[in-house]
């Protein structure tokens, strides 16, 4: 993933995505498991039949992504947020609202220890 948020293709991705799938198969397929790949690397996928019959049964599964923002809704299962054009906040139970959240609880407990030790100066200007 570069610094944009792209997901760049990767080697070996046949080998990685069976080399999880018998992990899978051994501890027991439920349906839920699966794997994240680039989009960019579908056109290099020649994978094992019994890979290819567990996706299409919905045993197992694999995403193909060229973006983070789609692989962390994926991943999270929360839609990922775009700011409001009016209020320029994000949802509320949206990924990014939940980031922006914890962020602004960072930097108001950071703000209350500069005031109670009296050291406030840079963060109030």
């Amino acid at each position: 993933i570069n610094q944009h948020g792209m997901v760049q293709a990767i080697g070996g991705v046949n080998e990685k995505i069976e080399g999880f799938f018998d992990i899978c198969q051994v501890r027991g397929l439920t349906g839920d498991q699966g794997v994240v790949i680039p989009q960019s690397n579908v056109k290099n996928l020649m994978l094992r039949q019994d890979v290819v019959d567990a996706c299409r049964q919905g045993r197992f599964h694999v995403y193909a992504v060229d973006h983070i923002e789609p692989a962390l809704e994926l991943l999270i299962g929360l839609p990922i947020g775009e700011r409001d054009a009016t209020t320029g906040a994000y949802a509320e139970g949206s990924i990014n609202g939940r980031v922006e959240a914890a962020l602004r609880g960072f930097f108001n407990r950071r703000r209350e220890i500069a005031r109670s030790i009296g050291s406030l100066q840079t963060l109030d200007s």
